[in-house]
């Protein structure tokens, strides 16, 4: 008895470290500078660097793989993957856990074209209410959260672009009145598409998307999201966060 009692309990150690061993499927969409790989395949982008380094302190091993966002999302709620980066929706939330502080606010700004017959107006923007007020058509991504949460849900129509850097020639062209983005993640798509001539930043800035890491339900790390939480804000005392982020804005 005694016998098989030690071998359960070496059989549940063995398991136990296989779990931890086993590292956590991160997935995400290619968008410089949050995360990309690099010419060398090398993975590169201030949410990667701020989240990965929150995982090593934990001790916890993690495989980051590339597919649209779209994608991304039916993967970590099908439980083929275990984690993303995003804003927690409740949606999102009914198949992914998260942790209390968000680890980054993006700050977005509505841009326009330069020959847009309302561009006065769109300069003067306060708040959502200006944009239904306006009658302004949105030109976003697919699986853009933040968009279905306080644009679309308002009945303001929406041209959503399954590829996001499809979103900036869709605005050069007319497909639709504004685009609400992050500038620095922005320009660089706005330039590679041919169309910096043809789109302009206005200085209307809404309210700013609170980033996260959303783990799956199924996944046993999900426990560890309360750690994590405690990890970052250490990290964001330390100026680490700061620093991170500075690599990427300072070559921007």
């Amino acid at each position: 008895m005694r016998a098989t009692l030690c071998l359960a309990a070496a059989l549940l150690v063995f398991a136990s470290g296989a779990l931890a061993a086993e590292p956590l499927k991160v997935v995400y969409p290619d968008y410089w500078p949050f995360f990309t790989r690099n010419d060398q395949g090398v993975m590169t982008g201030f949410f990667y660097d701020i989240v990965h380094e929150a995982l090593e302190r934990l001790g916890i091993e993690s495989t980051w793989r590339t597919y649209p966002w779209s994608r991304c999302q039916a993967l970590v709620r099908d439980g083929e993957a275990d984690a993303m980066i995003t804003v927690p929706t409740a949606e999102r939330l009914v198949y992914a856990a998260t942790h209390d502080d968000p680890f980054y606010l993006k700050q977005l700004k509505v841009f326009t074209t330069v020959d847009h017959p309302k561009l006065a107006e769109i300069r003067a923007i306060r708040s959502i209410d200006d944009i239904h007020r306006l009658a302004l058509v949105v030109v976003t991504y697919h699986g853009n959260g933040w968009n279905d949460k306080y644009i679309r849900s308002r009945g303001i129509k929406t041209y959503d672009s399954p590829l996001l850097k499809n979103v900036w020639l869709m605005l050069a062209n007319h497909r639709g009145d504004i685009a609400i983005e992050w500038p620095l993640a922005a320009w660089p798509l706005i330039k590679d598409g041919g169309v910096a001539g043809r789109i302009v930043e206005t200085d209307v800035s809404l309210e700013a998307m609170p980033f996260h890491l959303l783990i799956s339900r199924a996944c046993p790390c999900a426990d560890l999201l309360p750690e994590f939480n405690e990890v970052i804000k250490r990290m964001q005392a330390e100026g680490r966060i700061d620093d991170i982020i500075g690599k990427y804005v300072v070559r921007q």
